[in-house]
């Protein structure tokens, strides 16, 4: 009898230990390319990592931080990565009309972090920034500041090459310096030893989505249950990340990036939530991530009117609503 009994119970173990193996042996392996080296802006991804958020939507997930010399957006259609974190809109378009397979599941940013930053006193609204030396990139001028020139009227011989160093515009009171809401404030702050005036381009009309997740056309075809389970899990992961404890996500991005500090890391996680980068809007009923037709039309309309996108281009292929807007993690916000 205490052969047998021994043998049922450990034919019992196995019985309840099977699922958790066969779940640990069935993690889906995902690679997800950033667009630049990890910083609190890529927080909710790398929380997700770091407390097991992805584990648990049945996910390993890889990121593969990108910088100032790897292009990681060229590996995702190849098929060397399985999702992409792009900058903005304006890429999803680009995709469509340099036919390339690629497709917008979600929005991360509600808004993008574009500012423009004037020393205190020189600028109450953004049009008087039109009046100013402004320091702008080459990428900024072919992108927002078209549609700074259609809507308001900024001119392009005011602009200087900004070339991601805020001294020029520290030396001159009389500029105005393009930047992210979540960074160069900041560092004004810790050279200039001054708080700069700041204009979220979002607020003024540039409603351009950010930080989207894209994945490839034959993914969202052949596994549309692993591209839900990775956008779901990464709007658990920022609802974490911004709400909840994101010590797990900023020591993974400092392990990443042993360059990050975290008086940073705690600056732009407070303007994420100041300025409702990740949570505001659409987001507080349908859950980050959210996207709708209507801001995508209204976005593209702008661009075609700036001149930035032709106005033949099928922007609706640019994206697909198929995952998002379900509600998913709002239970997760504070009330």
């Amino acid at each position: 009898m205490t052969l047998i009994r021994a043998v049922r119970i450990a034919a019992l173990i196995a019985t309840v230990l099977a699922p958790l193996g066969a779940q640990a042996q069935a993690l889906d392996k995902v690679r997800f390319g950033t667009n630049w080296v990890a910083e609190a802006e890529h927080g909710g991804y790398y929380q997700a990592v770091a407390d097991g958020t992805y584990k648990k939507y049945g996910l390993d997930v890889e990121i593969v931080p990108g910088g100032p010399n790897i292009n990681n957006r060229l590996l995702l259609p190849v098929g060397k990565l399985d999702f992409f974190m792009s900058a903005n809109s304006l890429q999803s378009f680009d995709a469509v009309e340099q036919n390339v397979p690629t497709i917008a599941v979600a929005a991360s940013f509600q808004k993008d972090p574009q500012v423009l930053l004037a020393h205190p006193g020189k600028a109450k609204k953004l049009e008087d920034l039109k009046k100013l030396t402004l320091f702008v990139s080459k990428e900024g001028v072919a992108s927002y500041f078209q549609w700074l020139k259609a809507d308001f009227g900024f001119d392009e011989t005011k602009v200087k090459p900004y070339t991601f160093n805020a001294q020029p515009f520290l030396a001159d009171q009389n500029s105005a310096m393009q930047g992210y809401v979540t960074s160069e404030p900041f560092a004004v702050e810790t050279q200039g030893k001054f708080k700069p005036e700041i204009f979220l381009l979002a607020d003024h009309g540039f409603d351009a989505y950010s930080t989207l997740i894209e994945t490839r056309r034959d993914l969202v075809e052949k596994k549309p249950d692993l591209v839900q389970r990775f956008v779901d899990a990464s709007a658990i992961g920022w609802y974490n990340y911004i709400y909840g404890d994101s010590k797990p996500g900023n020591d993974l991005i400092k392990k990443t990036n042993p360059e990050m500090t975290d008086a940073l890391l705690a600056y732009s996680i407070v303007k994420m939530k100041e300025f409702g980068i990740v949570d505001s809007g659409d987001t507080l009923k349908l859950g980050i991530g959210a996207m709708t037709d209507a801001q995508w039309k209204g976005f593209f309309d702008k661009m075609v009117k700036a001149g930035v996108v032709n106005a033949k281009t099928d922007y609706r292929r640019a994206y697909t609503l198929q995952f998002v807007n379900k509600g998913v993690g709002v239970d997760l916000r504070p009330k």
